[in-house]
């Protein structure tokens, strides 16, 4: 039994693939063409390898360590035939993701002693933030879950009523006060309802404004104050949506976000879009802040638990 017959349905894995079919093309192609000819692993092809990291947005860092890592063990082993470069590289990528000291979920479940799990999620326009949010509670519903969605998001109308939509597409239970509302007491409001009704999770969507973050970082707090006094220890986790097809931008939003909030998780959207899914790599090893979920397809069923051993094994196969 292979990893992906024990980790992935038939269903998941092709979903998977065919989701990073475009970076998959990019990177392996651009390592085949580097290492044309060659029979060994030496200084040069080291030197091909590295500008193609780079240009698979893996970042300029994060390339550094992998070239030390692989230069490391072809010190070690004194000689390494061309054909065992996908091999080690691999590894050591896999390697680099388990870095965060994070368990691999294998399904979408919420943690126990949680109830209700309330998940903050924040994210600037754009990234896809509400479509996570509804493709998340979609899974959440199909696991048996009871859920509510909160409308913190106030400064939009058309973020309240995209949420309102994604609810009712889900069948799930929905928590708004309308457009310019306090964010904190919606996000207070979502928390109360949640546990008057029985909910096991409470997803609250919040703005994500970078142009201000001395704002930001007051909003947020004032947020996770106001959840924390009606659920003492909540928001249990804080779920940052980056849009992949932007590659370093992505990087550059997490840097961002990750000083003005205490960042829990990350959920990377529209993989299947973009030839940079390599930026996966990169914020996984920068930021030491586990890839949760990725989108891999925008139908409704298109989000999936991010397994770094699966994520790197399609990358090349």
């Amino acid at each position: 039994m292979g990893f992906f017959d024990k980790f992935f349905s038939r269903d998941k894995k092709e979903d998977l693939e065919k989701g990073l079919e475009k970076t998959k093309e990019g990177f392996l192609g651009k390592i085949t063409r580097a290492v044309a000819g060659k029979s060994e692993v030496d200084e040069s092809v080291l030197d091909e390898l590295e500008q193609v990291l780079i240009s698979s947005d893996v970042g300029l860092d994060t390339t550094i360590k992998i070239i030390q890592r692989i230069e490391a063990r072809v010190a070690r082993d004194k000689y390494m035939n061309i054909n065992e470069l996908n091999g080690i590289l691999r590894d050591e990528i896999v390697q680099m993701l388990a870095e965060n000291n994070t368990e691999d979920l294998e399904d979408f479940d919420i943690p126990e002693g949680k109830h209700p799990y309330v998940l903050l999620v924040i994210g600037v326009n754009g990234v896809g933030k509400t479509t996570t949010i509804g493709k998340l509670a979609h899974q959440f519903k199909q696991k048996g879950y009871k859920v509510v969605l909160g409308a913190a998001d106030t400064f939009r109308a058309a973020a309240v009523d995209q949420l309102g939509i994604w609810a009712d597409r889900v069948g799930c239970d929905f928590y708004s006060k309308g457009m310019n509302a306090d964010p904190a007491a919606v996000a207070y409001e979502t928390t109360n309802y949640a546990i008057a009704n029985n909910c096991d999770i409470a997803i609250i969507d919040t703005a994500g404004r970078l142009h201000n973050k001395t704002h930001l970082m007051q909003e947020l707090g004032k947020i996770h104050r106001s959840i924390d006094k009606k659920l003492p220890g909540a928001p249990h986790d804080v779920l940052l949506v980056l849009d992949a097809s932007t590659g370093q931008n992505a990087q550059e939003q997490a840097k961002q976000f990750t000083e003005v909030a205490p960042i829990t998780a990350l959920a990377l959207t529209k993989l299947d879009g973009t030839a940079k899914g390599g930026v996966a790599i990169s914020i996984s090893d920068q930021f030491k802040i586990p890839i949760r979920y990725i989108g891999v397809g925008e139908s409704i069923d298109k989000l999936q638990i991010f397994n770094k051993k699966a994520f790197v094994e399609s990358l090349f196969r």
